[in-house]
Formats: C-alpha cells, structure tokens, sequence
C-alpha cells in the first residue's frame, strides 16, 4: 500500500501513521494525526483502507517470541537497557495498535471515540520518545536489539471486530501492564536507576487512561447491543486471547480503569 495522497480526513490521517515505517517519522505523524484532529483539520470520514501490518523498519530485527535472546537482571546495565529496549518496542507497536484502531472502527463510534484514542496514540508516541531518549542516554537506540514479531498478532487477530479489539488490546494486553509495571519500577530503584523509574511510572499513570478508555468504549459497546459487558468480555477473551490471564493483577490501577474484578477473576489461571 501506498500513502495517502492528502491527508485531510480522520481515515488518511490514520492509514499515514501506519505506513511510515521509520521510528521518527512515524512519532512526528501520530503527533501531527493528534493535533489536526484537536483543531478541526480533519474530516470525520475513514475513506482509507488499513493496511493488513504497518510498515516497520530495518531495524529492530523481529523473531518469535521463543527466539528472544534473555535479558537477564535488572541490575546490570546491559539488562536494564534490554529491558527498556523491549518497552521501546511495545510502545512503538502501541502508536500502530491506536491508529488502527480508528481507522478501522472509528466509524461504528461517535465522534469522541475518535478524540479519546487520537489522545491514546499521541500518549504511545510521547512514551515511544522517552524510552528511546533514554536508550540514547546508555548510548543504545532503538533498533539496536532484536525485539519479538507477536504483538501486532492481537491485531490481525481482531481486525473484523471493535469488540474484540477492545477486549483484548487495551483490556487484556495495556491491563498486564498495569499488573507488571511497579515490580519492574521496583527493580529499577533497587538497582540506582531513578530516571528509568519515574519514566516507567509516569508512563503507567498514562496507560491506566488507556485501558479506562477501553473499558469505556467497550461498555458503551455492548450496552447498545444489550448486552453484558463483563460476560461479553470473557467470550470474547477466550475466543481471540492466545494465552492466559494469570495472577496477580493490579486490582487497585485495574478498578481506577473501570476494570473490574468481575471481568477478569473467572478468567484467571
């Protein structure tokens, strides 16, 4: 696929974010998607097809997850700068994964659908942008290890359906940050990385919005369906999620999202 000729609708402006492959062209386009969108230059109308898989770079190269290479302990340099690698990369996948997300379903949502995740991929870039700084600030950047290929899977794996998108990127997937997040805080403190540590929680502060806004939507969702959204929820889950939702979870950050324990509870393994 090719780019947009004019980026003048909600559609193109989504579909040009999901086809700049390079890093910084990609941040300055999610960014740009943002604040046309705050400031009416762009058109309600979603007149672009998604592409089946974003343009990606050169780059990091990605392998299966079973591939990966260990990161070994936080404590040592070289496995903190591992770690803030692969968080890099979760990120730079999380711009794609809220892009797509409009651009594919934006239509079946009221306007402010479109405002709440346009705020979301701005969020993804802005954190994208930190943990790549902060690689720079080791001396790494991104790109500079291999990162895994499974997690634009949840996207191919839902993209015939909002509900299941819904459920499982922002409610199962941003959720389990939520729940690993402050461990991996702890472990930066421990070993003397303050930096990374307030970098890591503000970025947590971000995604308990993010998966709110899922919750939100997917509620809104199924309400005008009639149906019930946490029932819905674990249909869903079981049907599209490769994995399981194991324990413990961030009760406390997942309720502040409106992710109740009634959701996921009969789901844990």
């Amino acid at each position: 696929m090719t780019l947009p000729v004019s980026i003048d609708s909600v559609g193109a402006a989504c579909a040009h974010v999901l086809l700049t492959p390079d890093p910084l062209a990609k941040l300055m386009a999610a960014r740009a998607a943002a604040r046309n969108w705050r400031l009416g230059r762009l058109a309600h109308r979603f007149d672009a097809v998604m592409p089946e898989r974003p343009a990606r770079p050169e780059l990091p190269e990605l392998l299966p997850p079973n591939r990966m290479p260990k990161r070994g302990r936080i404590g040592s340099e070289r496995a903190r700068i591992a770690m803030l690698h692969a968080l890099a990369h979760i990120e730079f996948v999380a711009i794609d994964l809220a892009f797509d997300l409009i651009g594919r379903f934006g239509a079946e949502f009221p306007r402010e659908f479109t405002g709440e995740w346009m705020r979301v991929g701005a969020d993804e870039a802005m954190h994208f942008a930190l943990l790549d700084r902060r690689l720079r600030q080791f001396g790494s950047h991104y790109g500079a290890l291999p990162a895994h290929d499974g997690l634009w899977q949840a996207a191919s794996e839902t993209a015939h359906d909002a509900l299941a998108r819904l459920a499982i990127v922002p409610m199962v997937l941003e959720a389990r940050a939520l729940d690993i997040t402050p461990a991996t805080i702890v472990r930066f403190r421990d070993a003397g990385d303050e930096a990374s540590a307030r970098m890591l929680q503000r970025i947590m502060t971000d995604e308990i919005r993010h998966v709110s806004a899922g919750t939100t939507w997917f509620g809104h969702a199924t309400k005008r369906m009639g149906l019930n959204p946490a029932n819905h929820y674990q249909i869903l889950v079981k049907r599209h999620f490769r994995g399981a939702l194991k324990p413990p979870f961030n009760d406390s950050a997942r309720r502040q999202a409106g992710l109740t324990r009634e959701f996921y509870t009969p789901l844990a393994q």
